[in-house]
């Protein structure tokens, strides 16, 4: 199958010259400023509010919370931005689409806000990559071509591979250390020589014992835990995007009164004609309108 179909879709289009040219220039300012800038302004400030310190400060990355909220906050925009592009594009790229404008974002506010003016060190601050969990997302979506299949199996990948994709950046703030007699983290002596506000939300708290040591059998029941819930957000917002992004259009029954129907998909495809029993994908009373209108022309 191919991805971009552009020759195919201008010759059905028969569009003139001036409006091809048109039309790829309201694609240059939609897809490129508004789509993708718009998506990862967005999905970042949708990620900070809801697990922007768990994937902020490295000392916060710990077993539990880091490995367990970060695919659950992650998968919810992309099925939304995954069911708008499937649907009436069938491209499966939302994920990824998603996911690295989510990077983007967050790289610029690393470069500029935390490492140029408060003057973090980057590694301190570096946020984790999903780019590989949002690839076998849409490659799931690509080949099963069901977003409930996507949601059981690929989103399940999604939210595994997570820490081991994320291992080899993070294995070194694992290394234990003693210091003043105190065993802790490389990642918690660091939190503890930058030191930050002084609120509640940022006062750090070293547990004692084998529940959060430096690793062990605890990730992957982390792990566990957010895959099923991530399955449960990335249906919710799938949802969100088709409530969203409905498509309505206008229809003449067999009495010749016209009413307004609801669908997921663009009239003219071959999913409408199986759903309605229309032949060659054409709406009820398209055909005879456009006969009508000849005749008045």
């Amino acid at each position: 199958m191919a991805l971009f179909r552009t020759k195919e879709i201008i010759a059905a289009s028969k569009l003139p010259p001036e409006g091809v040219k048109l039309s790829r220039m309201i694609d240059a300012i939609y897809f490129l400023p508004i789509a993708y800038f718009g998506v990862f302004a967005t999905f970042h400030m949708h990620f900070d509010l809801l697990a922007g310190d768990w994937d902020f400060w490295i000392d916060w990355k710990d077993r539990q919370f880091w490995v367990t909220v970060t695919p659950i906050v992650e998968v919810m925009y992309p099925g939304a931005i995954m069911y708008y592009f499937w649907t009436f594009y069938r491209q499966p790229f939302g994920a990824t689409l998603s996911i690295t404008g989510l990077l983007v974002g967050k790289w610029i506010t690393i470069i500029l806000a935390w490492y140029w003016w408060a003057n973090f060190p980057m590694n301190f601050v570096m946020p984790a990559s999903m780019v590989s969990s949002a690839l076998i997302l849409d490659c799931t979506l690509l080949l099963t071509r069901s977003w409930m299949l996507t949601a059981i199996f690929g989103v399940w990948a999604f939210a595994m591979m997570f820490n081991p994709s994320n291992y080899p950046i993070f294995a070194y703030s694992k290394q234990p250390l003693v210091a003043d007699g105190a065993l802790l983290s490389l990642a918690d002596y660091m939190g503890f020589t930058y030191v930050r506000t002084g609120t509640p939300e940022y006062i750090r708290i070293i547990e004692v014992g084998s529940l959060r040591t430096f690793g062990g059998h605890t990730v992957w029941i982390s792990a566990f835990f957010s895959a099923f819930i991530s399955m449960l957000m990335f249906t919710i917002w799938w949802q969100v995007g088709h409530f969203v992004g409905q498509s309505f259009f206008w229809a003449t029954g067999k009495r010749g009164v016209k009413y307004r129907t609801n669908d997921v998909m663009i009239v003219g495809t071959d999913e409408y004609a199986q759903r309605h029993g229309t032949p060659n994908g054409i709406a009820p009373g398209a055909s005879g309108r456009a006969t009508l209108a000849e005749g008045k022309s």
